[in-house]
């Protein structure tokens, strides 16, 4: 009966030793791990070699085996609290005190076609434009207008007292008239030889004289009676029924709308690029949401010495009459052809005394999470909500765009994809 024990004990231990070995080579999944296995089949071959000493021998055997245990089992104790021990409490500071992931926006840089721009603040001028006055003093005896009424050319404004020229057109008028009778009484008698050619002469001088006097009579009267040069809005009248007007006495304004004129002022440098047809965009604070679409007319013929700027001006329909002359605009220039151009969003740009960086979104070296990497970079253009990165980015890098207050480079991250900033109503002015 013992050597069948004994018998027993070693076919489990090499039963045991078998599955340590098998689950070593990963051949049989086992629930318990092999180095427990190995352990099991150590001990129970051990026992059977111990339990085949003779009793002696055995006594001294389960001396050294009982002094190794509790030797390991002392040594087991040390290792734990002197090795064991402080790394797992190293390792529990470490991770109480890690950083955690810090929630962003990002969004990847892509290539845009941008065309080439110029922009300006222009200002905004009548196609045609006047203050209207008297070209003769006197009296106002009667106003055809009120501010702001649109008018054709031709349409009367004001009248002033003409009592006088009247007069003086129906005395030249008589006089004219007798002129005449004259004349043809003279070139009747010359036919007949009772009068000289030079009293025919005379007479005809005297018609002259009257009929010219009728006519600058009539032209005081006309200028009297004001009227529009041209198509327009008039603008607050300032004139009364019976007020006396002198020479020169702005009345009103007139002023033709549609079409309109923008003029802006572009760097002398631009003058390689900017040419008479180019089209034009502007937007005014006081239409905010419309874009006005015009075109370059021309470009004036010489530079500032203070500036060194040049003017151009740009012509703009204007049939609802919106743009006012007086009104400042922004205004862009497309001055070529499109061009693959590198974009981030504006928000991704972070600006220092040190230069514009961006945080870039890499992947841990650990290989665990998302880790930032600050970045410097040359700015360009703006458009919008984007902004052009001329050096610094690749295409396709992920930049945080929202959530850089408390980043530093290598700082880690988690990306929230609703975490976008949304665009404002308006964009602000650079």
């Amino acid at each position: 009966m013992k050597r069948l024990s004994d018998w027993l004990l070693i076919a489990l231990g090499l039963a045991a030793a078998a599955f340590a070995a098998a689950e070593r080579l990963a051949a049989i999944p086992t629930p318990v791990p092999p180095i427990v296995l190995a352990i099991v089949a150590a001990l129970l071959i051990g026992f059977v070699v111990l339990h085949a000493l003779p009793l002696k021998a055995r006594r001294v055997a389960v001396f050294f085996i009982t002094l190794v245990a509790l030797a390991a089992l002392v040594g087991g104790l040390a290792y734990l609290q002197l090795v064991v021990r402080p790394a797992m409490m190293k390792n529990f500071i470490v991770a109480s005190f890690a950083p955690k992931p810090t929630t962003v926006a990002a969004e990847a840089a892509r290539m845009e076609t941008w065309p080439p721009e110029l922009a300006a603040i222009g200002t905004l001028r009548a196609y045609q434009g006047i203050a209207v006055a008297p070209q003769v003093a006197g009296i106002v005896t009667a106003i055809h207008f009120e501010s702001g009424d649109d008018v054709k050319a031709g349409d009367l404004l004001v009248n002033i007292d003409d009592s006088v020229e009247q007069a003086d057109l129906a005395n030249g008028l008589a006089q004219l008239q007798n002129a005449n009778v004259t004349l043809a009484r003279q070139k009747t008698l010359v036919v007949g030889g009772n009068t000289p050619q030079s009293s025919v002469d005379a007479a005809i001088a005297a018609r002259d004289s009257a009929a010219a006097a009728v006519e600058r009579t009539r032209a005081v009267i006309a200028q009297k009676a004001i009227k529009a040069p041209f198509p327009g809005r008039l603008g607050l009248r300032n004139v009364d029924l019976g007020q006396y007007v002198a020479v020169g006495t702005s009345l009103t304004t007139l002023q033709r709308l549609d079409p309109i004129y923008i003029d802006f002022p572009a760097p002398e440098g631009a003058l390689k690029t900017l040419a008479v047809g180019q089209s034009v965009k502007a937007t005014v604070d006081a239409i905010p949401g419309r874009e006005f679409v015009g075109a370059v007319a021309a470009i004036d013929a010489r530079v500032s010495a203070e500036s060194r700027n040049v003017v151009a001006r740009a012509q703009f329909a204007n049939p609802d009459g919106k743009l006012l002359p007086g009104m400042f605009a922004d205004v862009v220039v497309t001055t070529g052809a499109g061009a693959k151009t590198l974009t981030v969003p504006r928000t991704a740009i972070v600006y220092s005394l040190y230069g514009d960086n961006v945080f870039v979104v890499n992947k841990a070296p650990s290989g665990d999470g998302l880790v930032v990497e600050r970045r410097f970079v040359k700015v360009g253009d703006t458009r919008g909500e984007r902004i052009a990165i001329v050096d610094g980015v690749k295409e396709g890098e992920q930049m945080v765009t929202a959530g850089q207050i408390k980043l530093q480079s290598g700082a880690p991250v988690t990306i929230d994809p609703t975490g976008a900033l949304p665009p404002p109503a308006e964009t602000p002015k650079p």
